[in-house]
C-alpha cells in the first residue's frame, strides 16, 4: 500500500505518457504536427499508419491501458479533464511510435542488444529515464541504485500489481529513448559543415556594412487608381499553389442562448432558503440538516484565513471574525442565496509526518496483536521502527520500516483524520479501509487557527418553464432558418448577436473561449455549406444554434478562397513599382544620393553593422542589396518588403568578432531544427491519417 502512496507522491497529478518524443529532442509544436496529419480514412478506423489501420477496438483498448495505468498511479476513481486528454495524446503517440518512428528507426540499422538492455537497467549505462525518475533518487536527490533493485523485485513478486504495470511502462519507455538517442545521434552526424561553408558563414557576418539611404514606404492607404485583374490574381494564385497547403476547416455564425433562471426563479430560490433559515440558525445537528436542506454536505475541511476567499470573500470574511454564536445571514452572490455558522474552530497544521504499523489479519486477531504493540510500545518508546519492520504488513522498500510521510487535508488515507490532531511521538490505533494501524506522528507544522464552516446554500436556476422558454427561443431561430442568409436575418430581426467563428478544426474542444463543443464540431463538419443547427445542448449552461458560413477542404485551398489574401499582395507590389519608376525617373539627372535627396525634398538615414548573415535582419532584400553593393557608389532604387531604397555603403569592414565557434554553433542549431523536423517527415512519408476526432 504504501509502495502505491509513494508512486502517487512522487509523481504528482499525472505521470506524462507521451512516449519518448518527449524525453529527448523530437519536440515539435502541436500545429506542426497538425499540419503532417491527413483527417480522412475509413469511416470505421481511428486511423492509418504506413497503410496500416487503426480500428476503434485498437485504439481504445490501448487508451484504457494507459487509463488504468494513471489511475492505478494517482488513486483516482476517474481522471479530470486535462488527464483524458494527456492520456489520448499519449495513447497516439504511442501507436506512432509502434507503427512510424521505430520502423524508421530499425531501417537504419539501429537496434538494442540484450547486453545493452540489461545494462541500462542494472550495469554502468543507466538509462536517464530510471535516473530522472524520482522513485529511484536517495534523499540527496541522486540515483540509489538499492532503490531501483528493490522496486523490481517489488514489481517482480507482483506481476498484476500497480508497481509491475509501473516497471512495464518504464522499461518500454527506456527502450524507445534510447532508440530515438541513437536515431538523433546517426541524424547528428549526418549534418557535416565543410571549412568552405564555415569560411563563408564567418565572412558573412564579420564583413559589415555603414549605409546612407533613403527609403520610400509603401502606403496602406486605399488607393483607387490601382487595381488588380481577375487574370493577375489567377496567375499569383497558380505561381504560390504549393504555399497554399491547408487542414480541413469550418468557419461559423452561432448565437448563445445562456440558460439562466429568471426572476421569478431566483426568487423561488431566495424562499426556499428563508423557510429553513430558521431552523438552520438553531440545529445542533448541522451535519444532517444540511444534507436535507442544503444543495452541498457539510464541508469537513478546516480552513485557514484567506483559503475561503476562492470561494466567497463574504464566508472568508465571516468565518474569521465570528464566534460559535455567530450566523451570517442570507445574502446573494451571483446565482447562490447563502447563510452560514461556524461548526468547529481547531488550531490545526497544515500538515503532519505519519508512521504507522498496518496489520491486516481478520480485524479482531489484528486488534489482539495491536493491543499487545501498544503494550510494547508503552514500555519501550523507541522501538516503533523495529517493530514497523517485524509486524507490518506495509514493506515498502524505499522508506524507513513504518514510514508513510507528509499528510495535509487534501492528501490523507481516509480514516486518518485524527493525525492532525495527535500528540507527537504518541502512538494510537485507527482504523481504515487497509486494516488495523497502530499511527505515531513524528513531525508537524506550526498549528493555525482553523475553521469548519457550515454554509447553507441553494443555486438559482432555471427552474422547467425557464428551460423550456429560452430554448423555443433558441429552436425558433433553428426552425425559422432555411440557409445561413436566413440565418443572419432573424438574428438580426430579434435582436440575437450572431458571432463568427472562423478556421474551426474538427479536432476542437472549444470555440471562442466555449469548453466541451465537440458535439457542435461534429455538427459542422457533417453540414453542408449554408446549413443550419438544431438545438445544441452545452454543459446544461447554453443552448447554440449555428450556420456553416465556408467549408476550407484540406489540400490545396482554392483560388475563392485566397482571393482575399492575394488582391492585397498584388496591390502592394503594383504601389512598389509605381514608387520605383518614379525613383528611377528622378535618378536619371542625379549623381549623388545627397543631391538627389536634397532635390526631391527627402531626407537620408544612416544605419551601421549591417551584415549578410545577421539573422536579425529588418528588410533582407534590403541587406542583400546592400551586402553586394560597391562602396562610395549610389545604388537603386531597389524593391525592399516595405518600400524601395537608394543608398550607398559608406563603409565596409572586416571585423573578427564572429568566430569559428560561433559558426559551428550556428551550424550546430541548424542541425537541430532539422532533427525536430523528423518526425513531421516520417509521418509525410507514412501518410499518417487522423480521424480521432470522428469519436472523442
Amino acid at each position: 500500500m504504501a509502495v502505491l502512496e509513494k508512486i502517487r507522491v512522487q509523481m504528482g497529478i499525472f505521470i506524462t505518457i507521451l512516449i519518448a518524443i518527449a524525453l529527448i529532442s523530437f519536440i515539435i509544436d502541436p500545429g506542426t504536427l497538425q499540419s503532417a496529419m491527413s483527417m480522412f480514412s475509413s469511416k470505421n478506423d481511428v486511423g492509418e499508419m504506413n497503410g496500416q489501420s487503426i480500428t476503434y477496438m485498437e485504439y481504445t483498448k490501448k487508451l484504457e491501458n494507459l487509463k488504468n495505468l494513471q489511475q492505478a498511479i494517482t488513486g483516482g476513481a476517474s481522471l479530470d479533464e486535462q488527464s483524458q486528454e494527456a492520456v489520448e495524446q499519449g495513447t497516439w503517440q504511442a501507436f506512432l511510435k509502434d507503427l512510424v518512428y521505430i520502423p524508421a528507426i530499425e531501417d537504419a540499422g539501429i537496434q538494442l542488444g540484450n547486453e545493452e538492455i540489461f545494462d541500462m537497467v542494472q550495469g554502468r549505462d543507466i538509462s536517464p529515464v530510471i535516473m530522472n525518475d524520482a522513485l529511484f533518487r536517495g534523499e540527496d536527490g541522486s540515483f540509489d541504485r538499492s532503490r531501483l533493485i528493490s522496486f523490481v523485485q517489488n514489481a517482480t513478486s507482483d506481476p498484476d500489481g500497480v508497481a509491475a504495470m509501473y516497471w512495464a511502462f518504464i522499461q518500454d519507455n527506456m527502450e524507445t529513448d534510447r532508440m530515438f538517442a541513437k536515431y538523433s545521434s546517426l541524424l547528428a552526424k549526418s549534418n557535416i559543415i565543410t571549412p568552405v561553408e564555415l569560411r563563408r558563414n564567418m565572412e558573412e557576418n564579420n564583413i559589415t556594412s555603414n549605409v546612407s539611404f533613403v527609403l520610400e514606404a509603401v502606403s496602406f492607404a486605399r488607393d483607387t487608381t490601382i487595381t488588380v485583374t481577375e487574370q493577375e490574381i489567377r496567375d499569383y494564385y497558380h505561381a504560390h499553389k504549393h504555399q497554399y497547403e491547408q487542414i480541413a476547416t469550418r468557419d461559423i455564425d452561432y448565437v448563445v442562448f445562456p440558460i439562466e433562471p429568471s426572476q421569478k426563479d431566483i426568487q423561488e430560490a431566495r424562499e426556499d432558503i428563508e423557510k429553513v433559515y430558521e431552523e438552520f440558525v438553531s440545529t445542533d445537528n448541522l451535519r444532517q440538516f444540511l444534507a436535507r436542506n442544503s444543495d452541498k454536505p457539510l464541508d469537513a475541511f478546516y480552513y485557514k484565513k484567506g483559503e475561503l476567499a476562492s470561494i466567497s470573500s463574504a464566508l472568508d470574511s465571516f468565518a474569521f471574525n465570528a464566534s460559535m454564536r455567530d450566523v451570517l445571514p442570507v445574502y446573494k452572490e451571483d446565482h447562490f442565496f447563502r447563510a452560514a455558522r461556524i461548526s468547529d474552530i481547531k488550531q490545526l497544521p497544515d500538515s503532519v509526518y505519519v508512521n504507522h504499523i498496518l496489520l491486516q489479519n481478520d480485524t479482531r486477531e489484528a486488534r489482539k496483536i495491536a493491543d499487545s504493540l501498544m503494550i510494547v510500545l508503552s514500555r519501550e518508546p523507541g522501538s516503533f521502527t523495529r517493530l514497523a519492520g517485524e509486524f507490518s504488513a506495509d514493506r515498502n522498500p524505499n522508506v524507513n520500516p513504518g514510514e508513510i510521510g507528509w499528510f495535509v487535508q487534501s492528501a490523507y488515507i481516509p480514516g486518518m483524520e485524527s493525525v492532525f490532531e495527535a500528540p507527537l511521538n504518541k502512538p494510537y490505533i485507527a482504523e481504515t479501509q487497509y486494516g488495523i494501524h497502530i499511527v505515531k506522528v513524528s513531525e508537524r507544522t506550526r498549528p493555525h487557527k482553523k475553521v469548519q464552516l457550515a454554509v447553507l446554500e441553494k443555486e438559482a436556476v432555471a427552474g422547467r418553464e425557464t428551460y423550456q422558454e429560452i430554448y423555443s427561443q433558441a429552436n425558433t431561430l433553428s426552425n425559422a432558418s432555411k440557409d445561413i442568409a436566413g440565418f443572419n436575418q432573424a438574428a438580426r430581426q430579434k435582436n440575437w448577436i450572431a458571432v463568427p467563428a472562423l478556421g474551426i478544426t474538427e479536432d476542437a474542444k472549444t470555440i471562442s473561449g466555449f469548453e466541451h463543443m465537440r458535439e457542435l464540431v461534429r455538427w459542422a463538419f457533417d453540414a453542408e455549406k449554408g446549413e443550419v443547427s438544431p438545438v445544441i445542448t452545452v454543459d446544461n449552461k447554453y443552448f447554440f444554434v449555428a450556420a456553416v458560413a465556408d467549408i476550407h477542404e484540406k489540400g490545396i485551398a482554392t483560388l475563392e478562397e485566397k482571393r482575399s489574401e492575394i488582391e492585397p499582395i498584388l496591390i502592394l507590389e503594383k504601389k512598389k513599382d509605381r514608387i520605383y519608376n518614379q525613383i528611377r525617373d528622378e535618378l536619371a539627372s542625379h549623381t549623388t544620393l545627397e543631391g538627389w535627396a536634397e532635390a526631391t525634398g527627402r531626407n537620408v538615414s544612416k544605419q551601421t553593422g549591417i551584415a549578410f548573415g545577421s539573422v536579425q535582419q529588418t528588410d533582407p532584400k534590403f541587406v542583400g542589396a546592400v551586402s553586394a553593393a560597391p562602396e562610395q557608389t549610389m545604388c537603386g532604387p531597389i524593391k525592399g518588403e516595405i518600400g524601395v531604397y537608394v543608398f550607398h555603403v559608406d563603409e565596409r569592414l572586416d571585423g573578427a568578432f564572429y568566430t569559428e565557434n560561433d559558426a559551428l554553433q550556428y551550424a550546430s542549431y541548424l542541425a537541430n531544427i532539422q532533427i525536430q523536423m523528423v518526425p513531421m517527415v516520417l509521418q509525410e512519408t507514412a501518410e499518417v491519417k487522423d480521424n480521432r476526432a470522428r469519436f472523442f
